[in-house]
């Protein structure tokens, strides 16, 4: 299965190319990346763009997980896309599905949604060979 980076990965690479974003974690990757006269910002976990462009960018990538979202679902489905974070965070070892509930914060879905589906799904694990 899928995941949503799956679905929203090409979109924005195709922005970041289109804006002049890109990824530095050091000064030497700051000045491989970036072009003289062009003054950048930091939006964070070392995602740097145009001064200019920053507005347009965020809101670029918030209609692109919307829209990554939106086939996700639809190619998916919610319970299905529930059990994969669920397992995917591994909530069956913790017994804790709040990770599994953050994720899934931009989904249409509820906490007392991942905690049924997580009630459902701990019934039919076989707990020997887990």
């Amino acid at each position: 299965m899928k995941y949503l980076s799956h679905y929203t990965e090409q979109a924005q690479t195709e922005l970041f190319d289109k804006l002049g974003t890109f990824f530095a974690f050091s000064n030497k990757q700051f000045d491989e990346g970036k072009k003289e006269g062009v003054v950048y910002v930091s939006l964070g976990c070392g995602m740097i763009t145009p001064k200019g462009t920053a507005k347009e960018l965020m809101e670029g990538l918030e209609k692109i997980n919307g829209a990554g979202i939106e086939l996700d679902i639809k190619e998916n489905g919610i319970p299905a896309i529930i059990e994969r974070e669920l397992f995917n965070h591994e909530c069956f070892y913790t017994s804790d599905i709040s990770d599994c509930v953050d994720k899934l914060t931009d989904y249409p879905v509820t906490e007392e949604q991942v905690r049924t589906r997580y009630n459902e799904l701990y019934k039919t694990i076989d707990w020997e060979n887990y």
